[in-house]
């Protein structure tokens, strides 16, 4: 068997980053919390939870807390949920990913000009509520042709759009290209990271050449989810796995090329593991 990993599978540069600083503060010896976990991956949230560190999932949690640090999480938080941790009295650590805090500043900027405010992406990803936030939650959210069709702006309305972070490039592309239709006064901001780009990428390319795609990662995972939509229109054997556990090696063995790629919140060894094993 042949057993290619694509090169950018794992770890985003935003996703490594709000990791280290978690593990930094719990070494701190401090009552530390993630408003939520701090990225979606149950083993990562697990591994830190043996570190003392304890996930918090609304504000309401949050005040009974003992005062320590609270860690905002890569997807970041609104404004609002942001000022009242500061409120509260405790030390609040912002690990929300350096490219959403751009969309952050794009539409508190915007919104402020007058601009209605158009994010395509996942209404209930905590990334895109995040960036609601920021725009007073007036923001209209977008994931396909139908939502799409469903805005009713007079014409010549000013609208800004941005995008989830973690968005399918090429379905944006086509989202935006129809919202232009509607004859809006339109600012655009591609604000899918670069490195979602280049995964997404990667893994259409792998998939085309491969008898079999793994994807891996969390299964409450928006960008790995996407992964695997797009692996799976280019391989029919594609499979999502959250760890080496959930392989099907009779299946797998049955195959000669296969490809494996992961999400931006995967950890490089689980999918050394899912190699390993492939390669036995």
């Amino acid at each position: 068997m042949n057993v290619k990993v694509a090169e950018n599978a794992g770890f985003c540069f935003g996703v490594e980053r709000a990791v280290d600083m978690v593990y930094k503060e719990a070494m701190r010896g401090d009552n530390v919390y993630t408003f939520g976990s701090i990225i979606h991956n149950e083993q990562v949230v697990r591994e830190l939870e043996q570190q003392n560190v304890k996930v918090v999932n609304n504000l309401e949690e949050l005040r009974r807390m003992p005062k320590g640090t609270i860690i905002i999480r890569s997807h970041g938080v609104s404004k609002a949920v942001q000022d009242a941790m500061e409120n509260m009295g405790f030390r609040v650590v912002n690990a929300t990913c350096p490219f959403v805090i751009k969309i952050h500043k794009i539409v508190f900027e915007k919104s402020n000009e007058g601009r209605q405010i158009i994010i395509i992406g996942n209404e209930d990803h905590p990334e895109v509520m995040g960036i609601n936030g920021w725009c007073h939650d007036k923001a209209i959210i977008v994931k396909d042709e139908k939502d799409v069709e469903k805005i009713s702006l007079e014409e010549g309305s000013k609208v800004c759009i941005v995008a989830q972070t973690t968005f399918n490039y090429k379905k944006f592309e086509v989202l935006v290209e129809i919202i232009s239709k509607k004859r809006y006064d339109i600012i655009a901001f591609n604000t899918i990271c670069n490195a979602t780009e280049v995964r997404q990428r990667e893994a259409r390319e792998l998939a085309s050449v491969s008898d079999a795609m793994l994807v891996v990662g969390g299964k409450h995972s928006s960008n790995t989810q996407k992964l695997y939509e797009i692996c799976k229109k280019e391989c029919i054997n594609t499979y999502y796995i959250q760890t080496v556990s959930d392989l099907n090696l009779d299946i797998i063995k049955s195959f000669h090329n296969v490809g494996i790629t992961a999400g931006a919140s995967t950890p490089n060894k689980i999918i050394k593991e899912v190699q390993i094993a492939c390669q036995k």
